[in-house]
């Protein structure tokens, strides 16, 4: 299979897109000057308000016999022309909950199936100064008896995704081989695994001089 690339690009009018528009915004700002931003939008947002899920799975044995790890995916993503790793994520279906939709995108692109949400963040945004995306990111339980068990994924036409399991303690490490590969670390998985290693850190002692 050959590998994925940009072949052309060319200016887009809002009249023809599918899934985003563009807006020229006047707003006012604290002194009361007028002043003028030009935004991005999804045209696909439903009742819910919440255009997305990204999905943190929580995977274990309950009898330990593999660490608590993680599902992360890997796929090309054409507005910067390299492959992504990144969380399970998706849009929501008109009539789905957020977390719903966590657990649907989940099985569908990775083949694990949740089986019970352990959290649901507020609404996020993540790039407010040019969209109003937002999104939410759930956190689900995927528990093993023995070892960890793999079924297919159920992905779309036109899907090209490579999961992976990691533990969760190694993510960090992850990211450094695939920085080597020419890959980019989408943010949400990114800021997760940092907190996760600062939280860590805090808890042994290890960044005590350094915050004195």
């Amino acid at each position: 299979m050959p590998e994925p690339k940009v072949i052309g690009s060319e200016d887009l009018s809002p009249k023809d897109a599918k899934w985003v528009t563009l807006k020229k915004l006047r707003w006012a700002d604290p002194t009361g000057k007028e002043r003028v931003w030009e935004s991005a939008e999804r045209t696909t947002r439903g009742s819910s308000g919440i255009d997305a899920v990204a999905v943190l799975a929580v995977l274990r044995s309950e009898t330990n016999k593999f660490p608590t790890s993680t599902v992360i995916i890997e796929q090309y993503r054409p507005p910067v022309a390299k492959y992504v790793v990144e969380l399970p994520a998706g849009l929501i279906d008109e009539g789905e909950t957020p977390e719903q939709a966590a657990i649907r995108e989940l099985e569908e692109e990775t083949g694990f199936k949740a089986s019970t949400v352990l959290e649901s963040s507020p609404m996020l945004v993540a790039d407010p100064g040019m969209t109003n995306a937002n999104m939410k990111l759930v956190m689900v339980d995927v528990p093993f008896k023995g070892d960890l068990e793999v079924s297919e994924q159920k992905l779309d036409s036109g899907e090209f995704i490579t999961r992976r399991i990691v533990e969760i303690s190694k993510l960090s490490e992850e990211f450094a081989k695939y920085e080597k590969q020419g890959y980019v670390i989408d943010a949400k998985l990114a800021h997760f695994a940092h907190g996760y290693d600062v939280a860590r850190k805090l808890q042994s002692g290890q960044l005590a001089g350094k915050l004195e």
